[in-house]
């Protein structure tokens, strides 16, 4: 974790920035690729649910590392075998950071996740989960069945609509989370905390009446935000400070549009483990939450879409 001399969180970016692409030393090909995951990270999670969107299930396939993410970092199942973790199938890696090392032995960066491996190369394509789920989105269209290649959740008309709410929703929404937990000094926190529900209020403001946050249809922008926003209340709320307000109780049109997408498309509900998601945060930050308990609420972790607004 990085700060500044001003307390605030700085997240440093990702290292491994290839594409999948026809003509390139990654050309798109059915089970060259797999996927490494913790259900617990929503960076993670965007992959998840754009890999399903796309029909790439037969494509791609996945493992999902352990939620203890100790001082050796995100651990593999067979170095902690939680429940739904799984092992490495190509090299039997005890820890993502293994992969790091395996594609580049001088790496120093952060071992994050998602990471795409190419099992052809042996190496890591991308670390970057805006840019993976931009890959699942086109890449691989001539492989797939018509139904799917013509899904488009980045459309030509939409880029620029698309492109602007991700960059303000990426700093204050999807990291602004981060930067508030993470804080150091009061300052840093508030600088952080506020900025945040100033964005839920716009959010909530754009999804008003409506289904999807841009052009009446399911677009990226939902997918990066929607993995943030199903974690709010079971973690960011008590965990990272972000307590102004929940979603459940704060944001009508918001919540509806969470739970709408959770409960009627299966992509979305299909990678969401709450398990990994509050064991990670409150167990894998100590300096946090040095007695590592887990809280029991919310109860539901996300509640029926018919019934409370």
């Amino acid at each position: 974790m990085t700060t500044d001399s001003d307390g605030s969180f700085k997240r440093k970016d990702s290292s491994f920035r290839s594409f999948i692409q026809k003509g390139g030393k990654f050309e798109p090909e059915q089970g060259r690729y797999h996927l490494y995951v913790s259900y617990a990270c929503p960076w993670a999670t965007r992959t998840l649910i754009m890999r399903q969107l796309k029909g790439l299930e037969d494509f791609i396939d996945v493992s999902v590392v352990s939620p203890h993410m100790g001082s050796d970092g995100w651990p593999f199942a067979t170095a902690d075998a939680f429940p739904g973790a799984t092992p490495d199938p190509i090299h039997n890696s005890a820890h993502v950071k293994d992969l790091y090392l395996r594609a580049d032995p001088a790496y120093d960066g952060r071992f994050t996740v998602p990471v795409l491996w190419d099992k052809k190369t042996d190496t890591i394509v991308n670390n970057e989960s805006s840019e993976i789920i931009r890959i699942f989105n086109s890449a691989f269209n001539e492989l797939l069945p018509v139904e799917k290649a013509k899904l488009d959740f980045y459309p030509e008309e939409l880029k620029a609509q698309i492109d602007e709410v991700n960059a303000w929703v990426y700093d204050t929404v999807n990291n602004g989370v981060y930067k508030s937990g993470f804080a150091r000094t009061q300052a840093a926190y508030e600088a952080a905390v506020f900025p945040l529900f100033e964005s839920l209020d716009r959010l909530e403001k754009m999804l008003t009446g409506k289904d999807y946050l841009i052009g009446d249809r399911l677009t990226e922008a939902d997918i990066r935000l929607f993995p943030t926003i199903v974690r709010f209340d079971p973690v960011y709320v008590g965990h990272f400070k972000c307590n102004l307000r929940t979603i459940r109780d704060g944001y009508p049109a918001l919540h509806r549009w969470l739970r709408r997408l959770y409960w009627t498309v299966p992509a979305f509900k299909d990678t969401c483990n709450f398990e990994h998601i509050k064991t990670h945060y409150y167990w894998s930050h100590p300096m946090i939450n040095p007695t590592r308990i887990v809280p029991a609420g919310p109860v539901p972790n996300i509640l029926p879409l018919e019934g409370k607004a």
